[in-house]
Formats: C-alpha cells, structure tokens, sequence
C-alpha cells in the first residue's frame, strides 16, 4: 500500500496579517517622513560635517582635566551599576504577581504598572526626579532604576511564566511549600537568562547614565553637555573617548561574564 502523504500545514494567517501589517507600516513610515536624502549627500554637508569633526582634534590632554574626566567616568558606572542593582531588585519583586502567581487580577494590575514604567525614557524619569531630588547623580540614578524595573519586570515575569511547571508541581505534591518549590525548581530554571537580561540591561544603562548628565544628573554626559554650549570642542573629545572606553570595558566585562554563565 502507498504511504499517504501528510496534510500540507494550515496557514497561520494571524502571522500573514500582522506581516502584511508590519510591512505597511514600513512603507507608510517611508512615504509620510520628509526624508531629504539628496541634501544628505551634497557637498556643502559634508564639508560641514568635515569641518565640525575636525574642530574636535587634538583631544584634551591636559593632566587636570583627564583626572576630572575620570572621576567623571567613575561618577557614571556607579549610577549605572546602583540604578542597575535597584532595578533587579524592584523588578524581582514585581515579576512575581506580573508572573501570574498571585491571581490574573495582580497580573493585569501589575503588568500595567510595568508599561508605565518602561513606556517613560531615562530623560524623562530624570527631569522629573530631578525636581524632587535635585541636581546630581541621585536623580539619575532613581531614573535609571525606574526605567529598568520597568523593563526587566516584564522579562523576568515572561521568564517565569515560561519556566516548565513539572518540577515545581513535583515538589508540591511530595509536601513542599509553596516558596521552596518556587526557589529549587523554578528560580533555578530562570536564574541564568535573568542574569543574561541583567547584564545586557546594564551595558544599556552605561550609555543611559552618560546621556543623563544632559540634564543634569552628573557624570560624564554633564561635562559633555558643559563643553558643547561653550563650543570647547577638544575637551568635548576627550569627555566622548571617555564614554567609548568606558562602554568598550562594560561590554567586555558583560561579554566574560555571560561565556562564564552558559559554561
């Protein structure tokens, strides 16, 4: 007897449409923007453009001012480390009731408070933080922490949500409690891609922290808008090879840590 071949799979035409959706938008976004792309290319912007990126060389060089801008850098990892270190520990707190563990009605509630949260930008949070706290790095580091809670709530309670249910529910029924079932069986399932998420949230913050300083919040972004207003463009330099070092070293870091995790 000859082997019946399988039914040819049914479209998804819920993929198809939002495909087509995506693809409208695209062109939509292309034909509704003034995009000039003719005086882009033209010879009076890029000798403008020349004659700009040449006003930053030479770099500031100067002892004194290479101290300040490396207390500056110190300045901006630490908001981005703290923020960072805040942001998990609130958004811990709230992927659980935004997991579903506590009911559909904490989920909807606390999943909502999470859009709010990482709907605002950095900037945002620190104009409005900084009113209450005023000028300098604690403001921008409140603003880094309440954007990044938002954020990696929602990762971690997507994490938890997708964590296999069999081993938790083992424990249960051989007369674990509800926590220990929680922390042996499915924390350890998550644990790694939430330190993933972690790290990756921290690199963002590092470049979050130094535009920060535009409005105040200290650290390098400060000194870089400080030099731009007063057109001092070579210190502006040395301030924008500290933000690209200091980026190049996070992502090192970040990079070790993540290949030392998913050995």
């Amino acid at each position: 007897m000859k082997s019946r071949l399988p039914p040819p799979p049914a479209r998804d035409w819920t993929v198809i449409s939002l495909m087509l959706l995506v693809l409208l938008l695209i062109v939509a976004s292309f034909t509704s923007l003034p995009l000039k792309w003719r005086e882009f290319f033209t010879l009076d912007a890029v000798h403008s453009v020349l004659e700009l990126l040449a006003g930053f060389a030479p770099p500031e060089l100067a002892t004194p001012f290479l101290i300040k801008t490396g207390w500056a850098a110190i300045e901006t990892m630490a908001m981005s480390a703290l923020g960072t270190l805040l942001a998990v520990a609130a958004a811990l707190l709230f992927s659980l009731p935004a997991s579903g563990r506590m009911g559909r009605t904490a989920r909807a509630a606390m999943r909502a408070m999470l859009n709010v949260l990482r709907s605002i930008p950095e900037l945002v949070w620190a104009a409005i933080l900084l009113i209450a706290a005023g000028l300098g790095p604690f403001g921008g580091t409140l603003a880094l922490a309440a954007h990044t809670a938002g954020v990696l709530g929602r990762l971690f309670a997507d994490a938890l949500e997708n964590a296999a249910p069999l081993p938790e529910q083992t424990l249960r029924t051989n007369g674990a409690s509800a926590s220990a079932a929680f922390f042996y069986a499915t924390l350890p399932q998550t644990l790694p891609q939430m330190l993933s998420y972690t790290l990756y949230r921290w690199e963002n913050n590092i470049r979050a922290a130094a535009i920060l300083g535009v409005v105040g919040a200290g650290g390098l972004g400060q000194m870089l808008k400080y030099h731009l207003s007063l057109f001092q463009m070579q210190s502006a330099a040395t301030v924008i090879l500290a933000m690209l070092l200091l980026v190049a070293m996070v992502d090192g870091v970040s990079f070790a840590l993540r290949r030392a995790l998913t050995r």
